[in-house]
């Protein structure tokens, strides 16, 4: 049996059409179990007076423009979360298979993950966006 060709153009369409969607729904929440739950905590509960709490983190809400920032330089110094002082260094987050920096698109989702969960909420702006993203760690960078 021999195929027209707009019968097969449809076929082909049909067998690399799942090849072009990739499957990012859960990224965040991996991104988040291989990075930062060892620190952090599965639920976000952090560690005592040692590592912040990411669930219901007052500072997530008062510093959104600065999350992609430390997730990819990390962060050194005091801060306050929930009127706790902490001090401990977090090192940027890397790609384990790469050992690169996360994209753009990696952080955007693991933000969005954390940004989502524990009673947390994205910020003014609403759901994050790779393109905002990349604007917060450009004007990061230039700091």
């Amino acid at each position: 049996m021999r195929l027209s060709p707009a019968a097969a153009l449809a076929a082909l369409v049909l067998l690399t059409l799942p090849a072009c969607f990739t499957n990012k729904q859960n990224q965040g929440a991996r991104l988040y179990g291989q990075h930062c739950a060892g620190c952090h905590g599965e639920q976000g509960e952090g560690i005592g007076q040692l590592i912040p709490p990411l669930a219901g983190s007052d500072y997530l809400a008062q510093h959104p423009n600065q999350l992609a920032c430390i997730v990819r330089n990390g962060l050194k110094g005091p801060i306050k979360v929930n009127g706790v002082d902490y001090d401990q260094l977090m090192l940027g987050v890397q790609d384990t298979a790469t050992h690169r920096q996360l994209s753009p698109a990696q952080i955007t989702n693991l933000l969005n993950f954390i940004e989502s969960h524990w009673g947390n909420h994205p910020g003014p702006a609403g759901v994050r966006t790779i393109a905002g993203t990349e604007a917060e760690l450009r004007a990061c960078n230039q700091q």
